[in-house]
């Protein structure tokens, strides 16, 4: 019995991610045909077939991003911005969330570069994970301590947000991690476990 529900409780583990990440997927997928339909309703009429939503989705995503590439169109986004950037509790969402994602936009600005850092205090042993997210204090309002400084995003596990401390660039250390990797591990508190070697048997673990 005992067994049975250790090989249960493997196989929930192993199945529960795929099967939330699929149907997470499905009601995206179905939201975005549903919403594609409802507005090419009135010029196609009952006329569909599966997946035509999301293609002209797709589509009018792809076109978006081709427009906004275009120099003399991103002078008039601002335009479009006006309402979102005025009205005081929008502004606040809207600023946000445009800010967030910039910043992983592929702009190629060196200020946007995304690394994967250990954060230590000088004297400390505490080592902290983070992303630098600014080298430099420029265009940053008075008040702040002059020298080669950056900013630090510490993400926090088990929630959707983190602090970003600015620090001497000397208490960071790049490592060889992805960001995707690095915001995965901290979601988690970083209890993933490294994949075992080869031939090689965890301490206490022992066959079933």
């Amino acid at each position: 019995m005992k067994r049975l529900t250790q090989y249960f409780l493997r196989g929930l583990i192993t199945v529960l991610p795929v099967v939330l990440t699929l149907y997470l997927l499905f009601l995206f997928l179905a939201w975005v045909e549903d919403t594609a339909l409802a507005v090419l309703r009135p010029i196609f009429g009952d006329f569909h077939v599966p997946g035509m939503g999301l293609v002209i989705a797709v589509g009018f995503i792809v076109g978006v991003g081709y427009l906004v590439s275009q120099a003399h169109i991103r002078r008039w986004l601002w335009f479009v911005e006006l309402p979102f950037t005025n009205i005081p509790v929008v502004k606040s969402i809207y600023s946000s969330l445009k800010s967030f994602a910039d910043y992983f936009t592929p702009a190629g600005n060196e200020q946007k570069a995304q690394q994967v850092v250990l954060l230590r205090w000088p004297g400390e042993e505490l080592e902290m994970v983070g992303l630098v997210t600014r080298r430099g204090m420029q265009g940053l309002p008075e008040g702040f301590l002059p020298g080669d400084r950056v900013a630090v995003y510490l993400p926090m596990g088990y929630n959707i947000g983190g602090y970003t401390v600015f620090v001497p660039a000397s208490w960071v250390t790049p490592i060889e991690m992805s960001v995707e990797e690095a915001m995965r591990s901290s979601l988690i508190a970083w209890m993933a476990r490294a994949p075992a070697q080869a031939g090689s048997v965890p301490p206490g673990a022992g066959p079933f």
